[in-house]
């Protein structure tokens, strides 16, 4: 942690205006989907259907339990053809179940609906973890864990803030769902204790800031609308909670009587709680300037994303950056053959470019803006001597590769992938 903090935080020009405002695209699943064994923590899975079962939409087809219970669901009618590994947005080769999609959507309900002002927080605990609800703005982490405990929570933040750039799914969730996440809210909020909750918006988004001071309105008590800075990375849970409630912790949220949740996740919940359907569509964004035509689009989960680029107008260069995610968090891969997987929120398409880069000038901007406080020169410098000794005194396990420091380094080195490397030196001589 540096003595001396600098921002610790950047405005960065979102590019919001190419998709903010254009109608959510529906496209359809193709001849098959495959549905990713993958919950972020753990790829062990217990599959419950075998190759030749017609499967319906909301078909539990596995179920992780390995530290943490994750279902996961159909996103289509059809017949399973068996698992094939293929590479995962979370660049590694990860086991999917293989579907051929009848394209006739045959739905059976996955579990019931469950009305929130009757059933309590055990009641409601057990559902979210049933069905199968993750954190939907990127991290996937389970729902259901951050209410389980006993801790004190004082306030539910629910996150809109969006703040990477070219992403604006939330946003456009939230214009489409705005009733949905206002019923789960409630759910979270009695999950939670009754807390106060903050709705954190950017200042910036003045249409959608009017919208929801109007929705609770008849909740003033409870439920506000908090205008933040419209800075990176204030979407971060930490950053966040620092801003509203002048708070730090350490590992959790609920340290300091906090639970953050993302808006398209109290969505998800709503429509789970109301109608019994699990997470099989995803609103995800697609833009960046090598996208010919960006965009939000209606996506089932497990769908190719070659699909989706074919059915919105493709590319507009041969040589391009394709990210899964926003351009400062998400990962970059190779093709477009993975899928859409309930934490992908994004697809970020940018022209290949070619970056020149000259040595560090020792200027110090990656350690004022770092949100974590943390010292990335130095941390280069362990690592390149082989000292994880010191990066550990550094606290590098500390970094949430937000892309900050590489965004703000004036002599354009790639700051994050040193960052990364340090990490993973650091976790491979923990597991010796």
């Amino acid at each position: 942690m540096s003595l001396f903090k600098g921002p610790m935080r950047q405005h960065i020009n979102g590019h919001k205006d190419l998709s903010d405002h254009g109608d959510i695209k529906a496209v359809k699943a193709g001849k098959e989907v495959k549905i990713p064994l993958y919950a972020t923590h753990s790829a062990n899975f217990d599959v419950l259907v075998k190759e030749g079962d017609h499967v319906c939409v909301g078909t539990k087809l596995a179920q992780c339990n390995d530290r943490m219970i994750v279902p996961i669901y159909s996103s289509v009618s059809g017949t399973v053809k068996g698992t094939a590994k293929i590479m995962h947005a979370a660049l590694k080769p990860v086991e999917h179940i293989v579907i051929e999609n009848d394209d006739q959507y045959e739905t059976t309900k996955a579990f019931a609906p469950l009305d929130y002002l009757e059933a309590d927080k055990a009641e409601l605990v057990e559902f979210v973890k049933n069905a199968g609800i993750v954190g939907c703005g990127g991290a996937c982490f389970p729902t259901y864990i951050k209410y389980a405990s006993d801790a004190k929570i004082d306030t539910l933040i629910i996150n809109a803030v969006e703040c990477e750039p070219y992403i604006t799914s939330d946003y456009k969730m939230l214009n489409e769902y705005l009733d949905d996440m206002l019923y789960g809210i409630q759910a979270m909020r009695k999950m939670a204790g009754n807390p106060e909750v903050l709705i954190a918006i950017k200042e910036t988004k003045k249409e959608m800031i009017a919208v929801l001071e109007k929705a609770v309105e008849g909740d003033r008590d409870h439920v506000s609308v908090a205008k933040v800075p419209d800075v990176y990375p204030m979407g971060w849970e930490k950053t966040l909670v620092q801003q509203l409630l002048k708070k730090t912790y350490n590992k959790l949220p609920s340290e300091v009587g906090a639970i953050v949740n993302n808006a398209s996740t109290a969505i998800t919940l709503g429509q789970a709680l109301k109608e019994g359907t699990p997470l099989v569509e995803k609103i995800v964004t697609v833009s960046g300037d090598a996208v010919k035509h960006p965009c939000n689009v209606r996506v089932r989960i497990g769908t190719p994303v070659h699909e989706i680029m074919e059915a919105i107008g493709g590319y507009t260069c041969e040589d391009v950056k394709l990210i899964s995610g926003g351009p400062m968090m998400g990962k970059t891969i190779v093709n477009d053959q993975f899928v859409i997987d309930r934490a992908v929120n994004a697809l970020t398409v940018l022209e290949n470019k070619p970056l020149s880069s000259v040595a560090c000038l020792r200027c110090g901007s990656c350690s004022d803006h770092c949100p974590s406080g943390l010292q990335p020169v130095r941390i280069a410098q362990a690592l390149n001597a082989n000292d994880p000794v010191t990066m550990e005194r550094l606290s590098v396990l500390d970094c949430v590769e937000c892309g900050l420091c590489s965004y703000v380094c004036p002599s354009r080195l790639d700051v994050t992938e040193n960052m990364r490397k340090a990490k993973r030196l650091m976790m491979l001589k923990a597991k010796k």
